[in-house]
């Protein structure tokens, strides 16, 4: 799936990871993703586990790049919000908001760092119950709010038939050809593929170092021939081109846990070089004036190296002194954000621009605020309260 036509009309463009959806936390009274593990020196395997709230802070960068995108950077659903194309209310910042899409890859990046870790050392069942327990309650509140409000008279936005609303409850709408309630949710089948992949191939078989090495090494080299051979159902499985940025988040946890790791570095990098060529097959076109913007191929580019620098650093420790609390909360916001912000984003635009007449730059700006707001909520109402007891159920069942 190329993300740039993904996003154009009802998605996201990175989920995303998600964005990322990530594992839940170690720590009490969060359901953040757990961005915990060991902070390796030198030459040496990482003994303990100890937040890396850096993580969280990236996710949330992650969660708003893709926020700046649907609210600025694209025509579409967005423009009937605002009553114009926001590149007439935003004309200097909407051509650098149309490069959010990006924010998906830095959030696939991240999905492979944090799965690789939160599942080191964790068998199967483990691994499978925190994952439903993570993705599944506050996604199945968003989907609720969105159709609820979609289906309110003075709302201008349709909802989807009762069938694909039920359809979306699993998960896996989009391969059965169901109408998605949620633009971003393609991301997340390309997390729930990514995780199949993963189980099956490391965890299932007993997980560690090499196991990794081989599975990150073979699917790189699988997914190219899918590519190259144009085999729609390899391509489905494989995902090409997403799969340069699991693998290189995978490898850069290698090297989080032992900075000397060679082979950890060589697939971080192999995903970074892969990474980028999908990046702008995907996101660039030629210049067309009839186009909403144009992507320039070296800003792509660098967006992809920052992303993987970015996570480098910290996997090597050089973002440990950024231990600040309030990152957590930033890490447990992103994942109901990146849910909620698109199509609840767009009556919030319609609301205070078009009937209260705020400006633009203020109705923007409290957009953004309000959902991380609604945000807070779901995950203090629903994914604290939810996630854990959900998981421990799952686990007993499971095992």
């Amino acid at each position: 799936m190329n993300p740039a036509a993904s996003t154009g009309s009802t998605g996201a463009a990175y989920a995303a990871q998600y964005p990322t959806p990530l594992p839940e936390p170690r720590t009490a009274g969060t359901a953040a993703p757990a961005d915990t593990a060991a902070t390796a020196a030198p030459g040496t395997a990482a003994p303990d586990r100890a937040r890396l709230r850096a993580l969280d802070g990236l996710r949330l960068l992650a969660a708003l790049m893709v926020a700046l995108y649907h609210f600025g950077g694209r025509n579409g659903d967005v423009s009937k919000a605002w009553g114009a194309s926001p590149r007439e209310l935003f004309p200097d910042a909407a051509p650098w908001f149309a490069y959010g899409p990006l924010g998906v890859q830095f959030f696939f990046v991240i999905s492979g760092f944090v799965i690789c870790m939160s599942a080191w050392g964790r068998p199967l069942r483990s691994f499978l119950a925190s994952r439903i327990a993570r993705l599944y309650p506050a996604y199945w509140v968003a989907l609720v709010l969105v159709t609820a409000v979609f289906a309110l008279p003075w709302v201008a936005y349709e909802a989807v038939s009762p069938t694909d609303f039920l359809a979306n409850l699993t998960m896996l709408q989009q391969p059965v050809g169901a109408e998605r309630v949620l633009g971003v949710c393609w991301t997340l089948w390309a997390e729930l593929r990514f995780y199949v992949l993963f189980a099956v191939f490391v965890i299932l078989p007993g997980g560690g170092r090499q196991r990794t090495l081989v599975f990150c090494a073979v699917w790189a080299v699988a997914a190219v021939i899918a590519d190259g051979a144009e085999n729609e159902l390899l391509q489905l499985a494989l995902m090409p081109e997403y799969a340069p940025f699991f693998i290189g988040g995978i490898g850069l946890y290698l090297v989080h846990r032992d900075r000397r790791d060679a082979a950890g570095w060589g697939i971080a990098v192999l995903g970074w070089l892969m990474g980028q060529h999908y990046a702008v097959a995907g996101l660039w076109h030629a210049p067309n004036p009839k186009f909403f913007s144009y992507r320039e191929t070296w800003v792509i580019i660098a967006l992809v190296t920052l992303a993987f620098l970015l996570i480098a650093l910290v996997a090597v420790g050089l973002f440990r002194w950024m231990d600040w609390r309030w990152l957590t909360v930033a890490g447990a916001l992103t994942y109901p954000f990146y849910l909620v912000h698109e199509h609840l984003g767009w009556v919030v635009i319609h609301t205070l621009h078009r009937k209260l007449d705020v400006p633009p730059a203020a109705a923007f700006a409290a957009t953004v605020g309000l959902m991380l707001v609604l945000a807070w909520l779901i995950h203090r109402l629903v994914e604290r309260p939810l996630t854990p007891k959900l998981r421990r159920a799952l686990d007993r069942q499971i095992d």
